[in-house]
């Protein structure tokens, strides 16, 4: 298996030949994982003839990787950032369900179908070289998020807080990526998870997780928090 090692660089390659590869390789890393496509595989399925297309046009694989990691995160980054903007100043968040709102809306809207289980797969195989490729200023919303989320959550320690938003991010990650992995199967119907009714039950389902009372003896509660616990790790560009 071969292991990418990502490469440092700021150049942002322009074009619609770019742009095509981009969409291409995200649709294969979503269907195949980052070590299961080569660039010969992804400047074929793109259309290009000269099978030096990735290096061309991006340097290497490694930097068309953080190329569509930084295009989905920038993305989602605006959208929530103009969501809060806008509870904000309205004088909210009032609500656990705004601010997940927030959040969830975002990826839901997202362009491209593919780029959820991309990530999802990419941060469980490579996550240190996802959180590497992630400018932190392009995941600035979801901290937001998480602060808000605090002051509406007073009745539980910064340490359940915590660990209430690990919860969180696991239960978004696996559920909007299993939601587009049936979504972009356009082989059968998929009635569930194409349903309105089922993003609103996943929604409260969501506050459900964070608005639940603790109901754990004292002995279990002194240990919640002391190994490691208090900070969450730092989260990807979905959840």
């Amino acid at each position: 298996m071969v292991r990418l090692q990502l490469a440092k660089t700021d150049d942002a390659p322009r074009g619609a030949a770019a742009e095509h590869i981009k969409k291409v390789a995200l649709r294969l890393f979503a269907e195949r994982g980052v070590d299961g496509v080569t660039v010969r595989e992804i400047a074929a399925a793109a259309g290009q003839k000269n099978h030096g297309a990735v290096g061309y046009h991006f340097g290497s694989k490694e930097a068309l990787v953080r190329a569509i990691v930084m295009d989905g995160a920038m993305a989602l980054d605006r959208d929530r950032n103009a969501a809060l903007d806008r509870l904000e100043s309205e004088g909210g968040p009032r609500s656990i369900r705004e601010v997940v709102d927030a959040l969830i809306e975002p990826v839901l809207a997202l362009s491209d179908e593919h780029y959820v289980p991309f990530i999802v797969i990419f941060a469980m195989t490579h996550r240190d070289m996802m959180l590497d490729a992630l400018d932190p200023a392009a995941n600035s919303a979801y901290g937001r998020g998480l602060d808000h989320l605090r002051r509406l959550m007073p009745d539980l320690t910064p340490a359940l807080q915590n660990q209430r938003f690990v919860f969180m991010g696991a239960y978004i990650s696996a559920v909007l990526s299993a939601r587009q992995r049936a979504l972009t199967d356009h082989s059968r119907e998929h009635p569930m998870w194409g349903s309105e009714a089922s993003v609103e039950h996943f929604l409260q389902t969501l506050v459900a997780l964070l608005e639940a009372p603790v109901d754990l003896p004292p002995s279990l509660l002194k240990g919640i928090g002391k190994r490691g616990e208090l900070v969450p790790q730092v989260s990807g560009p979905v959840g």
